[in-house]
């Protein structure tokens, strides 16, 4: 039971076409095509964005790692109490 198969696939045809008809069922196609293109593409977009962010993670914690080595210089200047 792990996807649909051929006898389910025609069961969607023939109720696709009760439902909507023959003439209506391009244009339907044609929208979901549109559909999952902008899907698609909002989903690259986010993985780029994704990766984007993650490689100014990396750039800002190398940063921050030389501000975490001069901390314990300024401890040592401390003043005596």
């Amino acid at each position: 039971m792990s996807g649909i198969g051929a006898t389910g696939f025609i069961l969607l045809i023939i109720v696709a076409l009760l439902l909507f008809g023959p003439n209506k069922l391009p244009e339907l196609g044609k929208a979901f095509g549109k559909t999952l293109r902008e899907f698609k593409r909002g989903a690259n977009g986010m993985l780029e964005e994704q990766q984007d962010s993650q490689s100014r993670r990396v750039e800002v914690s190398t940063a921050g790692t030389a501000n975490v080595a001069a901390e314990p210089q300024a401890a040592e200047r401390r003043l005596p109490e």
